[in-house]
């Protein structure tokens, strides 16, 4: 009988087999070395023995797939794979650490630190829903941290890439998953919609809030399938002192049908981050779940189980950006700020489940001492968000679409830029001004963020400024 492959000690295509690490139910881990990658490394092995689950060589042929395919911080970088042929193995660094797992006897976890936790995953999933995959398998033992902070999802068997077959689609009619963090549509034959990550990743913040999983541990099919029509217990039932706040978040994202959730990772991580934004609904003051009556009449409408159309990740997170419109309170000319207005309004009403923040920057002096109060006693950062607002209001946007924010920066460049990039924004509108001997001294607010930012920037001006050369003064954004 000829040996195992995979033994410590042995090598495979150059990688030296050190010791098992962990032996999962579909794989095993081990450290492997190889002469010319100088990092940690694992080698996942799938399990292929008489008996295994044949699903775990399904899975196995997606993570080989999907892996080489992603790239960032929040995914574990992949050096290498082997075929069935002779081993199947995916080579990916090894992060230091343990998985979210290691933290269920600490549970439930503070408010703001279940948040600010949520809000870093939240980050990662957005970031793998760009590249057109998403995960299926949210939950705590998928999930680490390197130790920068950010969040890294691992384990992609059980993943959807919008550009690559779905094995586990055409091979197998029951969904594979992990029951209690499993969304209803997967329990129909959804696979493709983003969506479904969001619904894991509330029932995950709802179980790290309360210490009690929204549907418990049912692991049948049939205890999984009350989700189609059953919401769970809102968390104020469970903890009274629960913010309004968080529990409008959590309960958007376990809505049954995902067009109510929110529409996008982004979105939901803007929400956690921006908790003073978060819009109140009828959601964030229930005390119960729906009456049966209504639960009945999920159960038995039919219409609920009719096929979806094939629905595209990228086309999905793509009609559903962050917009960041930054204006000029005190000091913006009137006809450049209809502009921007006018620009915007375009802009949204091709995108209706874009969501808008609207950002100005109080500008703070390099040496002198910061006044809070204006000359006429007014405090200068609330009404400045009270302006933002009212510049807002012809747009006409639902409230939990729109946001207001007021930077307190020396530099309001680089406060638009650091907004931009923390709150993952897809698109800054910002305006120019006509030209000034300030703004040739010290440099344009529009052109740095225009060619700093990693996102799209649209720089406007009003008509009455078309023969200009396009920039913007330096305080532009503050006044």
């Amino acid at each position: 009988m000829p040996k195992p492959l995979v033994r410590s000690g042995a090598e495979i295509d150059g990688y030296a087999i050190g010791e098992c690490v962990h032996a999962g139910g579909m794989a095993t881990l081990w450290t492997v070395t190889h002469p010319g990658i100088d990092v940690p490394l694992l080698m996942k092995i799938p399990r292929v023995s008489e008996g295994e689950d044949p699903a775990a060589i399904v899975s196995f042929e997606m993570e080989m797939m999907i892996l080489p395919r992603l790239a960032g911080p929040h995914v574990p970088a992949c050096f290498g794979t082997g075929d069935f042929a002779r081993q199947a193995y995916v080579v990916i660094e090894r992060i230091p650490g343990v998985t979210l797992y290691k933290r269920l006897p600490d549970l439930p976890l503070p408010y703001d630190e279940a948040r600010q936790l949520v809000a870093k995953i939240a980050t990662a999933l957005a970031d793998l829903h760009r590249q057109n995959v998403i995960h299926h398998d949210i939950k705590p033992s998928s999930i680490m941290f390197r130790d920068s902070g950010e969040a890294v999802l691992i384990d992609y068997g059980l993943s959807h890439h919008n550009h690559l077959p779905d094995l586990l689609q055409e091979e197998f009619r029951l969904p594979y998953g992990t029951a209690p963090y499993m969304a209803p549509e997967r329990l129909l034959g959804v696979r493709d919609d983003p969506r479904s990550d969001l619904f894991s990743l509330g029932v995950l913040l709802y179980f790290f809030t309360t210490g009690e999983r929204p549907f418990g541990e049912g692991e049948t099919l049939r205890a999984m399938r009350r989700r189609l029509w059953r919401d769970p217990h809102p968390p104020r039932k469970l903890r009274a002192d629960y913010p309004p706040w968080l529990q409008e978040v959590v309960l958007r994202c376990l809505e049954i049908e995902p067009v109510w959730r929110y529409p996008t990772a982004s979105q939901l991580a803007f929400d956690l981050a921006h908790p003073d934004q978060v819009k109140l609904t009828a959601r964030s003051e229930r005390v119960k779940r729906d009456p049966l009556s209504v639960a009945w009449r999920r159960r038995f409408n039919q219409g609920a189980l009719a096929p979806r159309a094939k629905s595209d990740v990228a086309a999905q997170i793509a009609s559903s950006p962050i917009l960041a419109v930054a204006l000029d309170t005190v000091e913006g000319a009137p006809e450049l700020n209809e502009a921007l207005r006018v620009t915007t309004e375009r802009i949204l009403a091709t995108l209706p489940s874009a969501r808008l923040a609207c950002v100005n920057v109080l500008k703070l002096n390099r040496i002198a001492i910061d006044r809070t109060l204006d000359e006429q006693g007014s405090n200068k950062h609330i009404d400045r968000l009270v302006a933002l607002r009212h510049w807002a209001t012809p747009l006409k946007l639902d409230e939990s679409r729109l946001s207001a924010h007021v930077l307190e920066a020396v530099d309001p460049a680089a406060a638009i830029l650091e907004f931009a990039e923390a709150n993952q924004v897809d698109h800054v509108i910002i305006g120019a001004r006509q030209s000034s001997f300030r703004r040739t001294l010290l440099g344009s607010v529009s052109a740095k963020v225009a060619s700093e930012a990693t996102c799209t920037v649209t720089v406007v001006r009003p008509p009455r400024m078309a023969g200009d050369v396009d920039g913007a003064d330096a305080g532009e954004m503050a006044g």
